[in-house]
C-alpha cells in the first residue's frame, strides 16, 4: 500500500491528502472533486498512472513508482492571476526537488540549458517542465473547472519521472533514479506539498505574481542562450531574453526585435542553434 503523507507544513496549512497504488488520472480525480463541491486544497497523488496526460492533450506515461500528484485549489483571482498558478508549481517544484538531492550534485545543465546562475542541476523550462542536467525531470498541467457554486477551480497537474523516464519523446527525459538519486514518490510528494504552501503563499491570491515571476526567473534554463520555439510547425528563433510581467516567454531576434511567445515546444543549446 502506498505511504504518501503530507509535510508538516502542508498538514499546518489545512490541506488534505488522497492517496493511491494506481489510478486513472489523478487531475481527473481532482475536477471530479471540484465538480462535486469539494472545497479546494487537496491533493491526489498515486505511483501510477493509466491514463495521465499532459500538456496539449499528450499522453504522460506514468509507470509504477513514479510521482503522480494534482491539487485543487479555489484562488480568490483573476483568470489572468489564475494563469501564473504554472509558475507557482515550477517554484514549489524546484524548491521541493532540490531539498532532496544529495549534497555535492550540482553541476551545469547538458544542451545549454543550466539554471541562470550557470550551476544548477535543477532548473526550469518555460512553460511548465523542470529539468534535471538539461533534460525532462518533471511537468505541470493546469486544468480549469467550475464549483457548483461557480467559483473558479484549477486543478494543478504535477509529474515526476522519480524511477523511470520515457524513451523516444521529442525532447530528452531523465528520472531520479538515473541521475544516481534513490527516493520514493513519498519522499518527493513530502517534499513537494511543504514547498507549495510557500510558494502558493508568496503568491497570495495572485498580489504576489510578480515576486514568484522572478524566482522562476533566478532557476530559469536557458536565459541568455539560443532558444528556438516550435509553434503550429513553424519555429522561431532567437536568443531567450526573459519571462514578461505575464509570464510570456521574450526572445531577441537578429535584428534586434523582441518578440512575446505565449505558448509553444521550446529547444534549447544546440539544438536551438541548428538551422533547418
Amino acid at each position: 500500500m502506498t505511504e504518501f503523507r503530507l509535510g508538516s507544513k502542508a498538514r499546518d496549512a489545512g490541506y488534505r491528502l488522497a492517496g493511491f497504488d494506481t489510478i486513472g488520472s489523478t487531475n481527473s480525480e481532482a475536477l471530479a472533486a471540484a465538480a462535486a463541491g469539494d472545497p479546494g486544497g487537496i491533493w491526489f497523488a498515486a505511483l501510477q498512472q493509466t491514463a495521465g496526460r499532459g500538456r496539449r492533450g499528450r499522453e504522460w506515461h506514468s509507470p509504477s513508482g513514479n510521482l503522480a500528484a494534482s491539487l485543487m485549489v479555489i484562488p480568490d483571482a483573476s483568470p489572468e492571476q489564475i494563469a501564473t498558478l504554472g509558475f507557482v508549481a515550477g517554484v514549489a517544484l524546484n524548491s521541493g526537488l532540490s531539498s532532496i538531492l544529495p549534497g555535492g550534485m550540482v553541476r551545469i545543465g547538458i544542451d545549454g540549458a543550466d539554471g541562470a546562475d550557470g550551476r544548477s542541476r535543477i532548473a526550469l523550462k518555460w512553460p511548465n517542465d523542470v529539468l534535471a542536467d538539461g533534460a525532462k525531470l518533471a511537468g505541470i498541467l493546469l486544468e480549469a473547472a467550475k464549483t457548483p457554486d461557480g467559483r473558479q477551480a484549477v486543478i494543478v497537474g504535477i509529474g515526476v519521472n522519480v524511477v523511470a523516464a520515457p524513451e523516444g519523446v521529442p525532447y530528452p527525459a531523465t528520472s531520479l533514479k538515473a541521475l544516481g538519486i534513490e527516493r520514493s514518490a513519498e519522499d518527493v510528494f513530502e517534499a513537494l506539498s511543504d514547498a507549495w504552501v510557500g510558494a502558493f503563499g508568496l503568491w497570495n491570491d495572485g498580489k504576489g505574481v510578480s515576486a514568484i515571476l522572478e524566482r522562476w526567473r533566478h532557476s530559469a534554463a536557458g536565459i541568455g542562450a539560443p532558444v528556438a520555439i516550435s509553434q503550429d510547425g513553424i519555429v522561431r528563433r532567437g536568443i531567450f531574453e526573459t519571462i514578461d510581467s505575464s509570464g510570456r516567454l521574450i526572445i531577441r531576434d537578429d535584428d534586434g526585435a523582441r518578440h512575446p511567445i505565449t505558448a509553444g515546444d521550446v529547444h534549447f543549446g544546440a539544438t536551438a542553434s541548428a538551422r533547418s
